[in-house]
């Protein structure tokens, strides 16, 4: 499952960063969600999508799709090109957005 927004910039997530590692905006933000409950590390964020994964209902296909395919490039990646990924929200942009 391939997003047309796989390289548009990212406002909320990933401090500006478009397609990280090759994880699509959508997969980005998946996993922005979830890093925090797999305490930051690789195989902990792999733990906690699984998990969510085994909750989801047979109409929730899409997100199953979106789960799988990031858990595809999760498994894929090493733990050092894991640590270069910044899956923390960027407050400061969504700020901004409400200053004006």
């Amino acid at each position: 499952m391939e997003s047309s927004r796989t390289f548009q910039k990212q406002d909320k997530c990933g401090k500006g960063y478009g397609a990280m590692n090759g994880f699509t905006f959508e997969e980005t933000n998946l996993l922005c969600i979830y890093n925090g409950s797999g305490g930051g590390t690789r195989e902990g964020l792999i733990g906690v999508l699984e998990e969510m994964r085994g909750y989801l209902e047979p109409d929730e296909g899409e997100l199953r799709d979106l789960t799988d395919s990031a858990l595809s490039k999760l498994r894929a990646m090493s733990d050092q090109e894991f640590g270069a990924l910044d899956l923390y929200p960027d407050f400061d942009t969504e700020d901004a957005a409400y200053a004006e």
